[in-house]
């Protein structure tokens, strides 16, 4: 990449190896970074010549407890383990979460064979889905696969694919929603389209539509360019069709809902495309639609055929 003058050694190296901030920093702060052979503190500003180099971090004990919880894996080799995560759970523990995450199953499973960039509470983990969103998931088994997955994220080549069921009835059957995302102005645990939120792209395509008594679903298709949190919950329900089961960005709840009682929201990360970090071999993994989403779509055919 092209050096601007004066760039923080932080967000050099974060841009540089397609890495979070926060995780530059942490590679800083443990001296695995240097700048012409010696350590830096992380606002060190870079001078035309320097010699950067980032020195893969072994992996920190975590806190996490190893928890025998079963895994549906989609694929593993020595770098890789793409993860079916199911509805309801956690990625990686927090306030309110301590165990019986996908990390604490992760521990278990692979021991301290997973990436440290992380760090101790979330090892291996590249990127994530919300606690009731369903699907794949990667997770890398070392720094350089993570630098590599990470990498694809940033730079958009990590092609992620998901399908939902929407209120209402779509405008257009395919489009794009390019609106920026960032922080609720008045709720900091929400996210929002908001000015000066980061740029937000999401492409959706309409699989089926049911003109049910409850009124007309949709279900789409929608495949993520940028990855912001919530994203395609908060982008759906900007152009008026909230994703079914979101309580947290569904305005108006339908009776569909209200009498289906549904648990979180209706969205499945379906079907990932990358790189693979080794073999440089071209990735598409596919899960199936889970049982919750298959009986909301097996009750909307029924209900719309009335």
């Amino acid at each position: 990449m092209i050096m601007k003058p004066e760039t923080r050694l932080d967000v050099y190296v974060a841009e540089r190896e397609g890495i979070t901030r926060s995780a530059s920093q942490r590679l800083i702060e443990n001296g695995n970074v240097t700048v012409n052979g010696e350590n830096k503190s992380k606002n060190y500003r870079l001078r035309e010549g320097d010699d950067v180099r980032v020195i893969a971090a072994e992996p920190k004990p975590s806190k996490a407890i190893p928890q025998d919880i079963e895994l549906d894996i989609v694929y593993e080799d020595d770098s890789l383990i793409v993860v079916n995560k199911p509805k309801h759970m956690v990625v990686h523990p927090a306030a309110g979460n301590a165990d019986g995450t996908l990390v604490n199953a992760l521990l278990f499973r692979c021991g301290d064979s997973l990436s440290g960039i992380g760090g101790v509470i979330r090892p291996g983990i590249v990127h994530r889905l919300d606690r009731d969103t369903s699907g794949l998931l990667i997770v890398a088994k070392n720094d350089a696969a993570h630098l590599s997955v990470a990498g694809q994220l940033k730079s958009r080549k990590l092609g992620r694919i998901y399908e939902a069921v929407v209120a209402g009835r779509l405008k257009t059957e395919e489009d794009t929603i390019n609106a920026p995302v960032g922080r609720h102005p008045s709720d900091r645990k929400r996210m929002a389209v908001t000015t000066g939120g980061r740029e937000a792209i999401t492409h959706y395509k309409l699989i089926r539509e049911y003109d049910t008594a409850d009124g007309v679903m949709s279900h789409v298709e929608l495949r993520l360019e940028t990855g912001r949190t919530h994203q395609i919950r908060v982008h759906m329900a900007h152009i008026g069709h909230h994703v079914l089961g979101d309580s947290v960005y569904g305005k108006n709840i339908n009776r569909f809902e209200t009498r289906n009682a549904l648990d979180g929201q209706c969205l499945h990360a379906r079907t990932l495309e990358f790189i693979h970090p080794v073999t440089a071999e071209p990735m598409r993994l596919s899960s199936d639609l889970p049982a919750y989403f298959s009986e909301i779509l097996g009750k909307l055919d029924r209900m719309s055929q009335l």
